[in-house]
């Protein structure tokens, strides 16, 4: 709704979508600082405002942005740095709690135990309910939950992407801890819209990805 697939669409269009979803029922809410960046979550908080206490809202931690263009400059799950992209999101959510808050991507500078420990204090201070981790192994969730029990795990998981099956499932089984599959729908490809003559927008991330390449929709269509 604000990024990566392509230009985002009219923005109070969008706002009477999530409004439209939680009439039909729709009562969890995935989004992040990175989507955007920023402007995801101030969609989200706005729409969502008048209904919040029916709905959980998931956001995200983990990623460095340059404040002045939004870029991604890496991974950055400091203790001190999750807590100031928590303060601001909760700004732009425009909530008191953070539902659920997800590292993003795994940092190789910060070990998980301190970001479990970072994810718990904000927890002791009334500012998160709920710690997720998303596209992390199964020796990464044992060792985060060790230190701050895991609510939820988010991994790519569609009929073309199994990953998860051999060890994820299994621990998340294991510990009791929920998976939240992104991209069920194989971004798009498996809704039968897409074709091998589909031509994705340069700012459509799909438009670099391998698997979205005309030869290998076309080698995949159904026969």
């Amino acid at each position: 709704m604000s990024a990566n697939y392509g230009p985002p669409p009219e923005r109070q269009e969008m706002i009477a979508l999530i409004q439209s979803a939680v009439d039909r029922g729709v009562t969890f809410f995935d989004t992040a600082e990175s989507y955007g960046p920023y402007t995801n979550e101030v969609l989200v908080g706005e729409a969502l405002a008048p209904v919040r206490q029916q709905v959980v809202i998931a956001t995200k931690f983990g990623h460095d942005l340059d404040p002045e263009t939004g870029k991604r400059r890496g991974r950055n799950s400091r203790p001190e740095h999750i807590k100031e992209v928590a303060d601001a999101a909760l700004q732009r959510l425009q909530t008191d709690v953070i539902d659920l808050f997800y590292q993003h991507r795994g940092d190789p500078r910060v070990a998980i135990e301190d970001v479990a420990g970072a994810v718990k204090d904000l927890i002791a201070a009334g500012k998160v309910k709920h710690f997720g981790l998303s596209e992390a192994a199964a020796q990464t969730i044992r060792r985060a939950h060790a230190v701050q029990p895991v609510s939820a795990v988010q991994s790519e998981y569609s009929l073309w992407s199994r990953d998860p099956e051999a060890e994820v499932l299994p621990t998340c089984e294991e510990l009791g801890i929920g998976f939240v599959p992104w991209s069920p729908l194989g971004q798009g490809f498996l809704t039968g819209k897409l074709d091998s003559k589909r031509v994705f927008d340069p700012r459509d991330m799909r438009s670099v990805f391998p698997r979205f390449t005309q030869e290998n929709r076309e080698a995949n269509q159904p026969i």
